[in-house]
């Protein structure tokens, strides 16, 4: 399905976007389901699902709204975004690959539709699911979201990969999970990072309540989900409380991509996907790292409405880079590992492994000139990172290391 100019631009994708960022060739449908986790004390979790399908023509696309947390005393500020999907439009053909997809602190499920409609279209089944944090401001229930925020991701992914499976949507055995911030400290712990009961960070949690799922406890295989092929965390959180200690990641052995600005005041670079790509030695794992960029890395350009004061904007947009130039560009390199590790398209490995770990100093010879808008094939002289245009590779670090 071919989409306009204008509708990608409303959709914050630029012109200037990577070769693999465009929409794919499906058209989407979103649903919104309820699901219960009757281990959680019934724990009800709503949950956003994007997925290939067969619209009509002329059918209407969704509209999300939603809101976030305001300086306060303000009031939470309200927000909408216009979607691709068309609500409750009829699945289309097919068994497709299963994406878990899991907010930031405090977030909504719809500003990470950038992500999950775009791959969507591109034949996979995406599922966010709305954790219910408390607001961002109420640091005295901090300790809910670190507890509640793995047990959400494992429950969904298993529940949606049974549920979808029997009915030959979904493909359990080609799962990813995508997170966010807090989300990334989540799909990261999915993903096999083992919590470390001594480390800050479960200490937090009230009454040991993290133990039995750390290293050692009685329940720590509620974390597991099967079939998991490729995991990604923008942001992540976790590394300054030291959430899985030292060796904690070395648990993690499917392929791993790390998206992190290196200017992240939130959760710290240093200490956060840094320290996390050398730490996860069982793993395939890449790093994307935005230089002079911050935590804003994952909710794409500010609503309308979000942009009147700097605290609703400050959710977004990041102070050096275009949100535009970030959604792009977090699109193409996600496309090309989930299709790499999930779909196991061997042409997308080109777009991932041997590239020049500094953007800036691929080249692009003047006699290998092409259109001015081409994609560099990054062969034949051109070391420019495939996929990008020329001179628009700037400002980016891509470090890569197989497992041990």
């Amino acid at each position: 399905m071919r989409y306009g100019i204008a509708i990608l631009l409303a959709l914050g994708l630029a012109v200037d976007a990577p070769e693999l960022a465009r929409p794919g060739e499906h058209a989407v449908g979103v649903a919104t389901i309820e699901l219960v986790n009757v281990a959680q004390g019934d724990r009800r979790l709503a949950v956003d699902l994007w997925f290939p399908a067969a619209v009509a023509a002329g059918a209407t696309p969704e509209t999300y709204s939603g809101t976030l947390t305001a300086e306060p005393p303000a009031p939470p500020t309200r927000f909408t975004r216009p979607g691709i999907a068309v609500r409750d439009a009829k699945r289309a053909a097919g068994r497709f690959p299963l994406v878990i997809v899991s907010h930031g602190y405090d977030n909504e499920s719809v500003l990470l539709s950038w992500l999950t409609e775009n791959l969507a279209s591109k034949g996979y089944v995406v599922a966010a699911m709305r954790h219910r944090d408390p607001p961002i401001t109420d640091r005295a229930r901090f300790h809910e979201t670190l507890l509640h925020r793995p047990l959400d991701v494992a429950f969904v992914a298993k529940e949606l990969q049974r549920s979808l499976g029997e009915e030959g949507f979904v493909d359990p055995a080609r799962t990813a999970l995508i997170g966010y911030s807090m989300g990334g400290y989540g799909v990261l712990t999915v993903a096999g990072g083992e919590l470390d009961p001594a480390s800050p960070l479960a200490q937090i949690v009230p009454d040991g309540g993290l133990a039995p799922y750390a290293r050692g406890g009685e329940r720590r295989d509620a974390l597991r989900v099967p079939g998991v092929r490729a995991v990604v965390a923008l942001a992540p959180a976790g590394g300054s409380l030291g959430a899985w200690g030292a060796d904690g990641l070395r648990g993690i052995t499917m392929p791993m991509l790390l998206i992190a600005g290196d200017r992240d005041f939130t959760v710290d670079y240093r200490t956060g996907a840094r320290a996390f790509f050398d730490q996860a030695t069982n793993s395939n794992r890449y790093l994307l790292t935005y230089l002079g960029g911050g935590h804003r890395i994952g909710l794409g350009p500010a609503p309308e409405e979000m942009r009147t004061r700097l605290w609703d904007q400050d959710w977004f947009e990041d102070p050096v880079w275009r949100a535009d130039r970030i959604v792009g560009i977090n699109l193409h390199f996600i496309t090309a590992f989930l299709d790499r590790y999930v779909k196991d398209d061997a042409s997308r490995a080109s777009y991932l492994d041997g590239l020049i770990p500094e953007s800036s100093k691929g080249e692009w010879p003047a006699a290998a000139a092409g259109a001015y808008g081409a994609y560099s094939p990054g062969s034949d002289g051109i070391t420019a990172w495939k996929g990008f245009q020329r001179q628009h590779a700037e400002g980016l670090e891509f470090l890569h290391a197989t497992a041990d």
